[in-house]
Formats: structure tokens, sequence, C-alpha cells
């Protein structure tokens, strides 16, 4: 039975991650270090979470079957980066999770073996592409997105972009709508259509050389 860190478990969630009411799953752990983090415990090494293996956490999604089922509702697995617990997933689904929807929001900042082997289930993946360019990249989350671009392009030619949905973000003082127009094109010229492009709006207060200022960062999986 595998296990892995969760920060939480947030239920009842309407609207938010993917249709009728919804459990998010929030992983510990990610590849990258955005700027604008919404979530910067899921990278601290000091940050409380619970290990649970497959089994505990199916108990704890199933509490809520009801409202799955007549909502049309499911789980979500976010982060940090549930990607990187692919395997923990699998065994979810496999234990029974794959009877409800399920959606995994991920940057697909991770090998590809991590990706391909949930395809093999009815699962949508949400996937925050940042911006595809690889210097703008680079400089917000400072990694690379080799690994997003190969396997964006691995599923576009597996004829599976059906099963993805892309953000595309404005994000303040990194790109612009004329780089989020390029990520837009270059997406879409793989075979990507479902994209939804938006600007990150949620304020946080930073405190700098004694001044407040006023900064954006993403809204992903908060619990």
């Amino acid at each position: 039975m595998k296990k892995a860190p969760i920060i939480g478990i947030s239920r009842f969630r309407i609207g938010t991650d993917g249709k009728g009411i919804t459990s998010l799953v929030c992983f510990h752990g990610c590849p990258m270090r955005c700027k604008y983090c919404l979530n910067p415990h899921c990278t601290n090494p000091s940050s409380l979470y619970h290990t649970l293996s497959s089994h505990e956490l199916l108990e704890h999604l199933t509490k809520d079957e009801l409202y799955y089922i007549a909502t049309g509702g499911g789980v979500t697995f976010g982060g940090g980066e549930p990607l990187l617990y692919s395997l923990f997933i699998e065994e979810v689904l496999q234990l029974g999770a794959s009877r409800w929807n399920i959606n995994v929001e991920t940057s697909l900042n991770v090998p590809l073996l991590n990706v391909t082997r949930l395809f093999n289930y009815n699962v949508h993946f949400i996937v925050d592409v940042k911006d595809m360019n690889p210097s703008i990249y680079m400089n917000y989350t400072s990694s690379t997105n080799v690994q997003v671009t190969n396997n964006l392009a691995w599923i576009a030619d597996n004829g599976l972009t059906d099963k993805v949905s892309v953000r595309l973000p404005l994000i303040h003082n990194y790109n612009t709508v004329e780089n989020q127009n390029q990520s837009r094109g270059k997406l879409e010229a793989m075979g990507f259509n479902d994209i939804e492009m938006f600007t990150y709006i949620t304020n946080i207060i930073e405190y700098k050389n004694g001044r407040k200022r006023t900064m954006q960062y993403s809204p992903s999986c908060a619990i």
C-alpha cells in the first residue's frame, strides 16, 4: 500500500475544481518555486502534513460519494504537484476512486512516465502552463519548461488533447498579453483547444525595505 504526504483535503467545493461538488486533495511537494505561489507551504520541508496510505485517503473521500454522484462532481488532486505521486494516485483510482469524476491540477513539470500512467484512466488534466516561452518560464518558476513541452507534445501526438484543459495566466511583471497570445498560438498549433486565458488577480501584501506594496499571485488549490 503506497503512502503520500497530504497537506489537506478540502470538501464541498462548488464550481472551483470541476463540475458539481468536489473534494480537493493537496499534496506536499513541487518541483518549481513560482514567485507568486499561493501554497508556499507545499515546498517547505518543515510544513505540517499527514502521510496517508491510498486506502486511508479513499476512506476520507468516500464520505462524500453521494454528493459526487448527485451533482456530477468528484475528486481533484492538486498541490503542490500531484503528479510527483502518480503511482499513489493510480493506486487510489484502482481501489475505487475511478468511479468518480477525477481532475488533476498539474504543471506537467514531471517525468513523462508520471503523466502517461494516469492517461489509462478517465482523468481530466488541468494544466497550468504559466508561459510557453522558456525564458519567461524560468524567470517566474526558477525551473526549465523542457519537461512541460515534451509532455504536451506526447499528449498531442497520442491524440489525447480532449482530456486536457490548459490555463495561460497573465503574470504581473513576468509576461505580457502578447506573450499570452504567443503561448496560445503554440498550443493551438499542437492541437490544444480548451485554453483559458486569465489574469492573476488575487492580492497579497509584501513588505520590502520597510515599504508595503501589493503583489499578485496565482489562485490555485488553497484549503
